[in-house]
């Protein structure tokens, strides 16, 4: 059952001009900006790059079946003191590579540079990379940005599809598809209309593929027309499981402490539902008047295959963790996402678009498909009685009522009616904050609710917000964000993964999940120059 642990609804309608005031260190951070794609730019001849954390000494660099090894490749591998191999057999389509056969895990070949998000994130992630090539190319860094996109037509043509991130132990899922997004950037800053063309023919097939993977087979949401988010591998992940995280073992302990039981975990061997995975135990103590308490181990329990499912989706969404989707996402893939309709509703409009440029006769079928979802989104997302979007269970046949930020999602893509981004825009009070936007009004623990921020969700915010005329609220909310990253940045000088947009604070506390808040940051980097150019805080030619 769907919780609200504690929901805390905090209207802060401060004065415009104590937020439109340009900060005063702002030099300082694009200083920090620019200088940092080159900090957090990652190539294949390096061991940071190569070597998994989660390997340690018995990390591997896979390259595909039949690709050409090189000098460079065996240097680089043997200085690191990496494997250098080829996968095991040719990958078609994510999930389909067979690790059963004492498969190690490893870092899987890319071809050109690319920039990470920072930290101990040190590969190229799916989504992350749309916002950072936003701030790459803002910042006149256009072969990188070009770069990385040829990376994802790579995978595609490797690994499957685009992957969460180029490990071996992510190709069993993706993240939220913004290749047409990424692709069309590039297109805009290429200078040479030869040039562009070409760029758009070679992308045009790869934007096809990564498509007809979201909207095919498991992909699909039940009979509802629309997609979800799901992973083809079982159990727990990898990345966790290896790496001896405490994360299951936390969810398992909040759950059994919960009043109200979600059906992610039975007893081991008690159970009708599929259980995998590792047992857990806890100490049960009971207590009686005048006596010391007598205390014992609970029953072996273990978590049942569907809330591994939940868990794996989660994690391809890109919002690990919030309780959005049950507690800790559990039932993700339970879902039609509103952040995944509406991208790929973007996806069909940019196709629409691309195949008016080359001619190619696919402009109405693309535009077909745009129309058809943009029903059904209408259909089971849309709330008119509560004027925003939600996603939809279809395992049960009703909406969520658990409001997040993805709301703004169709008004970025411009799939909302000038009344529906009306309705939505009334509630803005639901998510503004002292120092941005919140995830949600709720806060429960985890990084991807309140009271945090998030410069993906604030960009994509604060662009359908302008998209539709909303030019003040836009001005406020984005000048709130870079007014929280240079206050903080005033302190110790760096920019982070997150912030806590009630305290517009830097501070990060978890109950469960990842406790970090990284310094790098390659997206909030990205949305704080874009920001700026967008509040006239910068000119073209500074922040080129």
């Amino acid at each position: 059952m769907q919780k609200k642990l504690c929901i805390t609804i905090i209207v802060l309608f401060l004065s415009a001009s104590a937020f439109a005031q340009k900060p005063e260190n702002m030099p300082q951070v694009l200083d920090y900006i620019h200088k940092g794609w080159d900090v957090l730019t990652r190539t294949m001849n390096s061991c940071e790059t190569i070597i998994d954390k989660h390997a340690g000494v018995h990390s591997m660099l896979y390259l595909p079946v039949g690709y050409p090894e090189n000098e460079a490749m065996k240097e680089v591998t043997e200085r690191c003191k990496v494997e250098l191999a080829h996968l095991p057999q040719k990958v078609t389509a994510i999930g389909s590579l067979d690790t059963s056969h004492g498969f190690r895990q490893g870092t899987l070949y890319l071809p050109n540079p690319y920039v990470v998000p920072g930290g101990f994130l040190n590969e190229q992630y799916g989504w992350d990379s749309y916002f950072i090539i936003v701030g790459l190319l803002r910042d006149g860094r256009y072969d990188m940005a070009k770069g990385m996109v040829e990376n994802f037509f790579f995978e595609i043509d490797n690994y499957g599809d685009i992957l969460n991130a180029n490990r071996s132990y992510f190709m069993t899922r993706s993240q939220p598809p913004f290749l047409s997004s990424m692709v069309l950037l590039v297109y805009e800053a290429t200078p040479d209309a030869t040039a562009k063309e070409t760029w758009l023919k070679k992308a045009y097939p790869y934007i096809e593929r990564d498509y007809n993977m979201w909207t095919s087979g498991d992909k699909l949401a039940g009979d509802t027309g629309l997609s979800r988010y799901f992973d083809y591998g079982h159990g727990p992940v990898p990345e966790v499981a290896d790496g001896h995280d405490p994360y299951y073992r936390d969810v398992f302990r909040y759950i059994q402490a919960s009043n109200e039981k979600d059906d992610y975990l039975a007893e081991s061997g008690k159970s009708a539902a599929k259980l995998i995975g590792p047992e857990f135990t806890m100490e049960v103590c009971e207590k009686r008047d005048g006596e010391k308490p007598t205390c014992g181990t609970s029953s072996p329990m273990q978590y049942t295959a569907d809330y591994y499912k939940g868990d794996r989706a989660m994690r391809e969404s890109g919002f690990d963790i919030s309780f959005r989707f049950g507690d800790f996402s559990g039932k993700t893939h339970h879902f039609a996402a509103v952040c995944l309709n509406s991208l790929l509703y973007k996806a069909e409009t940019d196709m629409q678009k691309v195949s008016e440029i080359l001619k190619n006769g696919q402009a109405q079928t693309w535009a077909g498909r745009a129309a058809k979802r943009k029903q059904l989104v209408d259909k089971y997302l849309w709330d008119a009685q509560r004027g925003r979007y939600f996603d939809w269970d279809f395992t049960l046949g009703k909406r969520s009522t658990y409001d997040y930020i993805t709301t703004f999602y169709p008004l970025w893509v411009g799939l909302a009616s000038q009344q529906q981004a009306k309705q939505v825009m009334s509630h803005l009070d639901v998510f503004e904050r002292a120092g941005g936007m919140s995830m949600s009004p709720y806060t429960t623990g985890v990084q991807w609710d309140q009271p945090y921020g998030w410069a993906p969700t604030m960009m994509i915010g604060v662009g359908g917000m302008r998209r539709y005329g909303y030019k003040n609220e836009a001005d406020r909310v984005s000048a709130k964000w870079v007014n929280t990253i240079a206050r903080n940045f005033a302190k110790d000088g760096t920019i982070r993964e997150k912030y806590d947009v009630v305290q517009s604070s830097s501070e990060f506390q978890a109950k469960a999940g990842y406790s970090e808040n990284v310094v790098g940051f390659g997206w909030t980097n990205a949305s704080a120059l874009q920001f700026a150019y967008d509040l006239g805080w910068v000119t073209k030619a500074a922040a080129n």
